[in-house]
């Protein structure tokens, strides 16, 4: 059974980069067929999809936020990293990775990582 499991800073200062990473067990992330979603969700709102890297390593990004957002991978380590730059106190929210075989399906979720934007 696959595992998914974020790791972040917690807390970030307002125009820094933040990066992310999703430990992967139970399976390789170059497993044919499955995107591998980053998601986000703002307290007291709906959750976003931001990204995904696909199992070729082929990134898509949300327009809204492409310009400041990369996806990338290291196959040797089984792990998935996200790095939003010039962050604001708008990019508060939890961030989680997810498995699925879409931009819109999500079949496995790590727990989320906690992320604060703030002076």
């Amino acid at each position: 059974q696959v595992q998914l499991q974020e790791s972040g800073p917690g807390l970030v200062k307002p125009s820094q980069t933040l990066s992310l990473t999703c430990t992967v067990s139970g399976g390789a992330i170059t497993t044919n067929g499955y995107y591998w979603n980053w998601i986000r969700q703002p307290p007291g709102k709906g959750l976003e999809w931001m990204g995904a890297i696909t199992y070729s390593g082929s990134t898509l990004y949300i327009p809204s936020l492409r310009s400041r957002t990369s996806a990338s991978r290291d196959t040797s380590k089984n792990q998935l990293t996200l790095q939003l730059s010039s962050v604001t106190p708008e990019d508060t929210a939890v961030y989680f990775c997810a498995r699925g075989y879409g931009l819109s399906d999500y079949r496995e979720w790590g727990q989320g990582a906690h992320v604060t934007v703030s002076s």
